[in-house]
């Protein structure tokens, strides 16, 4: 894995979670804590569909990138986004609580489309372009936002979903004339194997992605039932710190991936993994540790009264938000050497742990049992990943932190920079 690669991965990433911050500062001022809930259910909703379109444009695009031409395995990506986005948006349009039904259908459709584009070049090992499209992602959806809700003057919750569909639409038809332009199309082909492969490798990472999923937003629906939606929007941005602070070590896991499904050295690849290991460990302490010095009064000065409750939220989710950041790495190995039942079983595991929970912590102690019940569950999947790849390894305390060479080697290029 390139330093230089890494450490401009991480820089965009860190762009990413000052913008993601701004949204979600925005959002809930402009907004308020209900319609901070609706979006948060609404993209809670998006995420859903995405675990079932990723079957064909998520890891199984970058796994098989290297392996088969990109015409060979396109045209299943986008076909396949065009059916899930479209039928599983319409399904949850008979949820009552979904009054933004149009809005998800094509929400779901076009960000399929942009995610199959940039897992491609995840897989080509173009971590440039992935980067490129991850930061422009949230700076053209903020844009987009100015524009509609100050220019045009739609000012409602809605405008936030118009941005989100025009940023996709703009980005989806960059990025395939980007993808396009180096396919041949006399190489199109709708083989049944590469279909097969790619659903096999498919589904099994999703399956173990969208159980980790469901067992970070379960809550969500637990607190919409017992305590409202208010509730939801309160404990969403909680939530959204952690999903923030969770980019860095996601993009530190998407280097590695590339790296790591391209490396056929096993001993270098596992060397990588404790450095990307230890990496995200140091930086999210850090992350984590700021949040927490900062007064309660300041994010209620931020967000509004209704989030007086947001540092001690923050405070119950940190032993889990630490415990992810080490497994996202972990994961994203295994999923790189195709070992992905163990992924499976941690996910299993930590989700029927948190319905369980809910059902009598939730109605008691609603937000603050929410969070509880989500830090346990994070502590208790990445434990179980973390001794599983300790099983095949040496591990040493040092493994948390960067020696000596490698913490003077990253500052020499920060400085450079």
């Amino acid at each position: 894995m390139k330093q230089n690669t890494i450490l401009k991965t991480f820089f965009s990433r860190f762009l990413i979670l000052i913008l993601n911050f701004g949204l979600v500062i925005y959002s809930t001022n402009m907004w308020g804590s209900a319609g901070k809930g609706a979006i948060s259910i609404v993209i809670a909703n998006l995420t859903i569909i995405s675990f079932f379109a990723n079957i064909f444009v998520g890891s199984s695009m970058t796994y098989f990138a290297s392996k088969y031409k990109t015409e060979e395995i396109l045209l299943f990506a986008y076909l396949w986004s065009i059916i899930i986005g479209v039928l599983i948006s319409i399904t949850f349009s008979f949820n009552h609580a979904l009054k933004y039904s149009n809005y998800l259908i094509a929400l779901s459709v076009l960000s399929s489309l942009l995610a199959a584009n940039i897992n491609l070049f995840v897989g080509q090992q173009n971590i440039k372009m992935f980067n490129l499209y991850t930061v422009l992602q949230q700076i053209i959806h903020i844009i987009f936002i100015i524009i509609i809700v100050y220019i045009i003057k739609i000012t409602s919750v809605e405008s936030y979903f118009i941005a989100q569909i025009s940023c996709f639409t703009v980005l989806f038809l960059i990025s395939i004339f980007q993808v396009l332009k180096y396919c041949d199309f006399k190489n199109i082909s709708f083989s049944k194997a590469i279909c097969g492969k790619l659903f096999d490798y498919g589904w099994k990472t999703q399956l173990s992605a969208f159980l980790q999923f469901l067992n970070n937003r379960v809550s969500f629906y637990f607190l919409e039932y017992f305590k409202g939606i208010v509730s939801v929007g309160v404990f969403s941005v909680g939530i959204a710190f952690s999903e923030a602070i969770w980019t860095v070590s996601r993009s530190l896991s998407i280097v590695l991936y590339a790296d790591v499904v391209n490396n056929k050295n096993s001993n270098e690849a596992i060397e990588k993994t404790k450095v990307s290991l230890r990496i995200s460990f140091l930086i999210t302490l850090l992350f984590i540790m700021v949040m927490l010095l900062i007064p309660a009064e300041v994010y209620s000065m931020i967000f509004g009264k209704d989030f007086n409750q947001t540092k001690e939220i923050v405070l119950l989710l940190s032993p889990g938000i630490l415990a992810i950041a080490i497994s996202n790495i972990i994961g994203y190995y295994f999923a790189g050497i195709n070992k992905l039942r163990i992924l499976n079983i941690k996910a299993i595991i930590s989700l029927i742990f948190t319905i369980i929970s809910s059902f009598f912590i939730i109605p008691k102690w609603g937000i603050r049992g929410a969070c509880v019940i989500a830090s346990i569950s994070y502590c208790l999947s990445s434990a179980l990943l973390f001794w599983r790849f300790y099983q095949i390894t040496d591990f040493h305390f040092q493994d948390f932190f960067l020696s000596k060479k490698e913490f003077n080697l990253l500052l020499r290029k920060v400085i450079k920079r």
